[in-house]
């Protein structure tokens, strides 16, 4: 890629929260680095048909799951989604064409942000006060599941980037 990387690797000798922290922020800053250097247009353009994905939509879904996880299972507040509703609950995906990208990033950078502050100073084992699915859910499981998911959307989104101008990188 053409943009500076200004990640940082997460260190290799830690204790497992900071382990686990810091994978996550990796991530969190390779969807931004993947998005880096990018016109607004390009961030909305679609993957292959009948896919509707686009680095903007990914954006906007992981800004939904960094909500979804963290002040709202986690901290057990009852918020509404930013994007999606009952209706239509893929509108972080399909509603792309018109959105405003700039706030759509701040929006996201608001919620990792959220993120951390709920999780400061948390003990791994604490319990979130929503259950998952009727059980009971660890701060351990949703910052890990958090890492797979950032993961999984990270390589749509070094697809998505490769398609737009050629960059590659992981």
């Amino acid at each position: 890629m053409t943009d500076t990387d200004l990640r940082v690797d997460p260190p290799m000798t830690a204790d497992e929260a900071t382990t686990l922290s810091t994978f996550l922020d990796y991530h969190r800053d390779t969807l931004a680095l993947k998005c880096q250097g990018l016109t607004d247009d390009q961030l909305r353009l679609r993957s292959v048909p009948p896919s509707n994905l686009s680095l903007l939509g990914l954006v906007r879904h992981m800004a939904e799951v960094e909500r979804h996880w963290f002040p709202s299972t986690l901290l057990g507040r009852d918020l509404a989604g930013h994007y999606w509703t009952e209706e239509h609950e893929d509108a972080d995906f399909d509603d792309v064409d018109t959105a405003d990208v700039a706030a759509d990033l701040a929006t996201w950078r608001a919620e990792v942000e959220a993120a951390r502050l709920a999780t400061a100073g948390l003990p791994l084992d604490t319990v979130a006060k929503k259950p998952r699915r009727g059980e009971p859910v660890t701060l351990r499981w949703i910052l890990t599941h958090m890492i797979e998911e950032y993961a999984r959307h990270n390589g749509h989104a070094d697809l998505l980037r490769e398609s737009i101008d050629g960059s590659t990188g992981e």
